[in-house]
């Protein structure tokens, strides 16, 4: 009982943060008198943008004065938006790889993330505050065992495209190994298939930060001769460390910072 306790704290701490947004990013600023109407939206937009070109990092919350802010491009057609050019990067990529339908020896692999890049977690979050209220790990969980994750249409049409060209697909998550059975249904639901493996957190990988968990993950693929041509991501912890990817390519995600 002891153990689970402090994994679910650790992930609480990774994941988003301990409590709701009761610091105020703009608290110098309004002490001023400066940021107000247009002037808070060009604020949350900055931020955003710092977010995810990762100059903002390990922030445990959405700025209050911003949820709304963060909420609205989240549900908007530009975060759809901003998503399809990430996959039309890919796909650019994908065709200077080899412009034969399948080039790919059976060694050859790209790497995706679940949550937030194959599945949308953006239902869940939705009624969390958009990432302004505090993170019930339990209940993150027990919507994830329901398998009603919908896909992001952009990520399974490119994953559909790679696997046609003949590249091995791996799937590696920051879910916990119970859930498996629930992800594997829910991405077979959502219209994912033929992925190479699904590799989840078990006891071993619990107290390890994000971004070491999934290097070595990657490590271990790379022992197996497997050659990593991308990796596909919301997050920044994807990336790190080595062995790394000949190319990586992150999706928008401005609602919590994995580390």
């Amino acid at each position: 009982m002891a153990r689970k306790s402090y994994f679910l704290l650790a992930v609480l701490s990774i994941l988003i943060g301990s409590g709701v947004s009761d610091w105020n990013i703009l608290n110098h600023r309004k002490k001023n008198n400066v940021v107000s109407g247009s002037g808070l939206k060009t604020y949350c937009e900055s931020w955003r943008i710092n977010v995810e070109v990762n100059n903002i990092r390990e922030f445990e919350f959405v700025p209050q004065e911003c949820i709304g802010y963060i909420g609205k491009y989240m549900s908007s057609s530009q975060y759809k938006e901003d998503c399809e050019r990430a996959i039309e990067e890919c796909q650019v990529y994908l065709s200077s790889c080899c412009n034969s339908l399948k080039c790919a020896d059976g060694k050859e692999a790209w790497i995706f993330d679940v949550d937030d890049t194959l599945l949308s977690t953006l239902p869940y979050f939705k009624t969390r505050g958009f990432g302004g209220k505090k993170l019930n790990i339990t209940s993150l969980e027990g919507w994830m065992e329901k398998c009603k994750a919908p896909a992001l249409d952009p990520t399974l049409r490119l994953f559909n495209e790679i696997k046609g060209r003949g590249y091995k697909i791996f799937l590696i998550s920051t879910r916990r190994e119970s859930l498996r059975d629930a992800t594997v249904d829910n991405l077979i639901k959502v219209g994912y298939h033929g992925w190479s493996g699904l590799i989840l957190r078990d006891l071993n990988d619990e107290n390890k930060r994000v971004k070491h968990y999934k290097a070595e993950a990657r490590k271990k693929l790379v022992d197996e001769g497997y050659n990593i041509w991308g990796i596909i991501g919301d997050q920044w912890s994807s990336f790190d460390g080595n062995p790394t990817a000949k190319r990586t390519f992150k999706l928008p995600n401005s609602l919590y910072y994995v580390s």
